[in-house]
């Protein structure tokens, strides 16, 4: 084993076993087999039961020789990412934090922090688990090969392969994650909608650009966070922590907003695409 993989291998069992001695992860629920520990770092708002289901949701991933499979390699050969795009792909990858709260700073036009948007940035973590344990039905009843597995490539993350050998693909919990976040962020700060939700969409094809999940996890990614998002508007903790986050965006644009020099090799990396 490379040294590569015996850190994140170490880290990997190094996580769950905090959790294990923390007791974060909800308990008096049976827990699906989560094997990405971006998942299982924070207690999520919803209760286990009270996720959507994405065994009812959604179908199985495409079949080999299908229509829906053609499509998926091609649009794995089709995605030929500038560098500056490869490198922003690169980091939509890293959900820990601060390089999560990070990767959306620039569409929400202000910089997400534990110190300027304390109650923003808590949200994001917790809002994590829920997105990420939504797909970890499908994704353990089918356990899809990825796609730098399947032809013996590399992706964008070499420290994260290790464990995406083990994680199913089908349906992306990145994808999931960016996707509800971006549907969350456009709820506190409407007036950059657009711009959440683009690099919401965004967040979701850097990981085909990565060779990491095929484009029909993508997409499935999607719905699901696209649910859980929907769900979390009936939890009043959720709901609290929505009002508190917009009052501190608000104040945070009026004091501190991101100039366009700071955020402009984002906005040429997704230009250039």
């Amino acid at each position: 084993m490379s040294m590569t993989r015996t850190v994140v291998r170490a880290a990997h069992v190094s996580l769950l076993a905090l959790l294990a001695l923390c007791g974060q992860v909800q308990s008096g629920e049976a827990q699906p087999a989560v094997t990405d520990p971006h998942f299982k770092i924070a207690p999520g708002y919803l209760k286990r039961s009270d996720l959507p289901n994405s065994l009812v949701l959604l179908g199985p991933p495409p079949e080999a020789n299908s229509a829906a499979m053609a499509r998926d390699e091609e649009a794995r050969r089709a995605t030929i990412p500038s560098p500056g795009r490869w490198k922003l792909a690169h980091d939509d990858a890293d959900l820990a934090f601060p390089q999560a709260a990070d990767n959306f700073s620039c569409a929400m036009g202000i910089r997400i922090d534990d110190k300027q948007t304390p109650r923003l940035y808590a949200m994001m973590q917790k809002m994590l688990s829920d997105f990420g344990l939504s797909t970890y039905g499908v994704k353990n009843k089918y356990n899809r090969v990825r796609p730098f597995v399947a032809h013996s490539e590399a992706t964008c993350r070499a420290d994260q392969e290790a464990i995406l050998h083990e994680d199913g693909s089908y349906p992306s919990g990145h994808t999931a994650a960016g996707w509800g976040w971006a549907l969350v962020f456009a709820q506190i700060n409407p007036e950059r909608a657009d711009a959440l939700l683009k690099r919401g969409l965004e967040f979701g094809q850097s990981r085909v650009i990565c060779d990491a999940h095929w484009q029909s996890d993508v997409d499935a990614g999607r719905i699901m966070g696209a649910a859980t998002a929907a769900r979390l508007q009936t939890d009043p903790a959720f709901l609290a922590d929505l009002q508190a986050a917009k009052a501190e965006v608000e104040a945070a644009k009026a004091k501190s907003a991101l100039s366009v020099s700071e955020c402009a090799a984002e906005a040429a990396a997704l230009a250039a695409q």
